[in-house]
């Protein structure tokens, strides 16, 4: 007969043993905080499908998305600690590491192979080539990518850099100044400004686009960076981010259409043809380059780069030209045969 002391002594077993066969709780998935470098548009597509549909989480990693309001504000956000991981220019990583030595954040995935930099002016000007510029007035901000690449463009194209007159105006007057015909050119995202001139009443066939990668200039445009601190305590976080990334982008280039839908669920008052097709613009002129149908998504060339950090450094006026190992590190991107494009 079993005694009292017995009876318990099982009982305590048996819960014991039914508390370690029990599934755990599963625990919360690790999070990332990630700043995109302007407002919720076409080119934000893959990040906010790939949230949506769950591509992050599925990799095991939860990644909340903010609005940004221009590259160089993306990089401070990741410098001061505020967000881990960002879509920012990566000339202006480059600009921003040379005058904030160690800073060590770095460039993860190239998502803009070549700079989505141009000059747009209008075929009334009668400016058709690089060197019809020289006398002329363009207009930009301050910060704008174009413009601060201008003498990489200018050496490319055999002009003096001062062979131009700058005219410094808000983003949001650039194209109207242009659309008036108060200045003779503008600098600007190409996929940005020629919509921008359409919807101030410029036809399109009066809109003249001469595009950086299309006249000799090797910069890359955007990428993913991420922060030193990510990078070293979880850097299989950075890795899961841009493998749901990577998936999210081969479903925009395979329907833009259907990837529009998941930028107007984050914001309904979209324009969603007009944003379809900046997102298609952004997509065929900046993404499938040759050398991502050579090396896939998300990569770059080590000699490509380090003329490219060259020129940035020029024509930012950069103290030196530092190593491409420095600010890309390719060792997070997902395997090569993930990343190749059809």
């Amino acid at each position: 007969m079993l005694t009292r002391l017995h009876v318990c002594r099982r009982w305590f077993l048996a819960a014991s043993l039914a508390l370690i066969a029990a599934p755990t709780l599963a625990e919360p998935l690790p999070k990332v905080k990630f700043t995109l470098d302007w407002r919720f548009e076409g080119p934000s597509a893959p990040f906010l499908l790939a949230k949506a549909k769950g591509y992050f989480q599925a990799e095991g990693v939860d990644v909340e998305i903010d609005s940004g309001s221009g590259s160089a504000g993306a990089v401070t956000r990741v410098a001061t600690g505020a967000y881990e991981m960002g879509f920012a220019d990566f000339n202006a990583l480059v600009e921003y590491d040379a005058k904030t030595p160690g800073s060590k954040i770095q460039a993860v995935y190239m998502v803009y192979n070549a700079t989505p930099a141009a000059v747009l002016t209008l075929k009334k000007t009668g400016i058709s080539k690089p060197a019809d510029l020289v006398g002329k007035t363009l207009a930009a901000p301050v910060f704008d990518a174009g413009r601060k690449a201008w003498p990489a463009f200018a050496k490319s194209n055999k002009l003096d850099p001062a062979s131009v007159k700058w005219q410094t105006v808000e983003p949001a007057l650039r194209e109207t100044l242009l659309a008036r015909g108060d200045v003779d050119a503008i600098t600007g995202f190409y996929f940005t400004s020629v919509l921008n001139l359409e919807a101030r009443g410029v036809k399109p066939e009066d809109i003249v686009a001469l595009k950086y990668p299309d006249h000799g200039v090797e910069l890359y445009g955007n990428a993913i960076i991420a922060s030193p601190k990510l990078l070293a305590e979880n850097p299989k976080a950075v890795s899961a981010v841009l493998r749901g990334f990577n998936r999210a982008l081969k479903d925009t280039l395979a329907n833009p259409a259907a990837a529009i839908a998941y930028v107007k669920e984050r914001d309904p008052l979209i324009n969603v043809p007009l944003e379809t097709r900046r997102l298609k613009l952004a997509l065929d002129h900046s993404v499938l380059t040759a050398e991502v149908r050579a090396n896939g998504l998300g990569a770059v060339t080590a000699e490509r780069m380090q003329r490219s950090l060259a020129e940035t450094a020029e024509a930012y006026g950069l103290s030196r030209v530092p190593a491409a190992a420095e600010l890309f590190n390719p060792a997070f991107l997902p395997a090569r045969a993930e990343r190749m494009v059809k």
